[in-house]
């Protein structure tokens, strides 16, 4: 377009209207939207590829857990790094202190499970208006201590699963991020659906009352 510029001298006079002009200057304008919109998709594309390969390793190294206590430190401290998030806790609904094999873990796991009595998750997921979701991505609410204990003073955003434990029990599983941007409603969640259902299918089998 460019060269079709260069060919030819603009035509002169208050008169005259360059209608070749006009047409490659939109041509040109058009085309640099089009070049705009292609970077985004690309980088998106990789971004998704990234985050799935993230929660693939996640998944791996949950299944490869056989104790509990192992299951959940995999959970919450080591799954965070690998899928670039700030902490995680899991919340498990019950109106007993610590039933089964929520007993006996040691003070490095202390703050990683959270008690909730019955109802709690919903409680939760209704602070950010979204009461009854799988899953709800968004600012941190005021009451995040509830889940995150000290560690919440520093959490700007937060992504939660719902987690079905079977036996009307319900879990919930949260990241929590210190960067505001991180999770939002803009973001999709598929990927944290199906480690939700990882997590929850592996619950049921350490909450078992014959585990």
């Amino acid at each position: 377009m460019q060269a079709l510029i260069d060919a030819e001298p603009a035509p002169g006079g208050r008169k005259v209207v360059d209608l070749r002009g006009a047409l490659v200057t939109r041509l040109e304008a058009r085309l640099d939207r089009l070049e705009t919109t292609h970077r985004s998709v690309i980088a998106a594309a990789y971004e998704n590829l990234a985050g799935t390969t993230q929660i693939q390793k996640a998944v791996l190294l949950l299944l490869a857990q056989n104790r509990f206590v192992d299951f959940l430190r995999a959970l919450t401290l080591e799954t965070p790094e690998m899928v670039a998030v700030d902490c995680a806790r899991l919340c498990i609904e019950t109106d007993e202190a610590a039933p089964g094999p929520l007993t006996g873990l040691d003070e490095s796991l202390s703050e990683s499970l959270v008690i909730l009595p019955p109802g709690g998750v919903d409680a939760y997921f209704a602070l950010g208006g979204a009461a009854g979701r799988p899953i709800s991505l968004r600012p941190a609410v005021a009451e995040a201590d509830a889940v995150f204990g000290d560690t919440a003073d520093s959490i700007r955003s937060e992504a939660l699963v719902r987690l079905d434990l079977g036996d009307g029990r319900e879990g919930l599983l949260v990241f929590g991020a210190e960067d505001a941007r991180r999770f939002g409603p803009e973001h999709g969640g598929d990927l944290l659906e199906f480690f939700g259902g990882v997590v929850e299918r592996a619950l049921r089998r350490w909450l078992a009352p014959e585990s």
